[in-house]
């Protein structure tokens, strides 16, 4: 399904947040570099990565710091996603982006990841933890590759808390993204799945216990506009 909507996933991306997911995910990268120094050598795993816009906006923001400090550049974002045809998109864009030292792009599964214990320092995963057939295994990978005290980072996307946002909301998501979706990518049937795996996506709190369940502590959550997006965070103990 992924594959065969990749050539318009960004620009549809864009469109139906209204460029809102930009503001998204440099909170998001704000929380994933938190902490940290520009020198500091890095190694982040950014799963179910798409055509690659988290990848590159940390990437991106790791080459700013070392400029801003004049030190060396370090650290290393590993992308993965099953999707080829999205991961296709994404190579063209590192490429053209220059960033190819610094971002690897791989084909992998987030349920059975490629990686020894204890690899990456930071895991993050923007708009795909919804679509994991078993998220309590690909939770426990995730903890399983982070080092001792890494952080994981989640960006979803979720039904808003209050009424009148929520009815908005689902009058939007539920009955014209599918139209417009549909009719610019040619597949209807994505665009109307991707609405129904936010509507079946855990409530807040099932899943921040969900998380605590698979052994990250500090778990924290954060919602944006009006909770259309949800920030989770979690730690692995030292």
């Amino acid at each position: 399904m992924f594959d065969s909507i990749a050539g318009d996933y960004d620009a549809l991306n864009h469109l139906m947040s209204l460029d809102a997911d930009k503001g998204w995910r440099r909170k998001a990268m704000k929380k994933v570099l938190e902490g940290t120094v520009p020198s500091q050598t890095l190694r982040i795993l950014d799963l179910a990565c798409g055509t690659g816009d988290f990848s590159i906006a940390i990437a991106k923001e790791m080459v700013s710091r070392a400029k801003k400090e004049g030190g060396p550049l370090s650290g290393h974002v590993d992308g993965v996603d099953l999707s080829e045809g999205m991961l296709k998109v994404m190579e063209k864009k590192v490429e053209e982006e220059g960033l190819a030292d610094l971002i690897s792009i791989s084909q992998g599964d987030g349920e059975d990841l490629p990686y020894a214990d204890c690899t990456f320092d930071r895991v993050t995963i923007a708009f795909g933890i919804r679509n994991f057939q078993d998220r309590e295994k690909g939770l426990k990978e995730m903890l399983r590759v982070l080092v001792p005290g890494g952080k994981l980072v989640i960006l979803e996307l979720s039904l808003p808390d209050n009424a009148l946002v929520r009815w908005a909301f689902n009058l939007y998501f539920l009955h014209l993204l599918p139209l417009i979706g549909g009719k610019i990518s040619g597949d209807k049937s994505a665009y109307r799945y991707l609405p129904a795996s936010v509507v079946g996506f855990p409530k807040k709190k099932e899943f921040m216990e969900t998380m605590s369940s698979c052994g990250f502590h500090n778990v924290a959550h954060k919602a944006f506009t009006f909770g259309i997006c949800r920030m989770y965070t979690g730690e692995k103990s030292r």
